[in-house]
């Protein structure tokens, strides 16, 4: 599957549990189609005991559907969809709303 959406992206969730919410891209998994966003999604993790420390449960972020999420404008902050055009005979991300170039 191509994916428009890459790490260290700007994004929001556009539905689910955990819809309005923001941040950042922290993995992108082509092959399912998933993305890891941070402070989305969250799982918990009970981790065993270890020498020198105790047993604890962490929080820690799962993946969602790409499909799920729209990239942040950079220029207006809002939700929007992500074009793709040749620049200087390079093929550059966009951002469609406001034409804003992605890093």
């Amino acid at each position: 599957m191509k994916m428009k959406i890459k790490k260290g992206d700007k994004v929001v969730v556009t539905s689910g549990k955990d819809k309005g919410k923001q941040g950042e891209v922290l993995r992108v998994l082509p092959r399912e189609g998933r993305i890891v966003v941070d402070g989305v999604a969250l799982a918990k993790r009970h981790t065993k005991k270890r020498q020198g420390q105790s047993g604890r449960i962490v929080e820690r972020p799962a993946s969602i559907h790409a499909s799920n999420v729209m990239l942040v404008d950079p220029a207006s902050k809002e939700p929007t969809r992500i074009g793709r055009r040749i620049q200087d005979g390079r093929l550059v991300r966009f951002a469609r709303k406001s034409g804003t170039k992605l890093a």
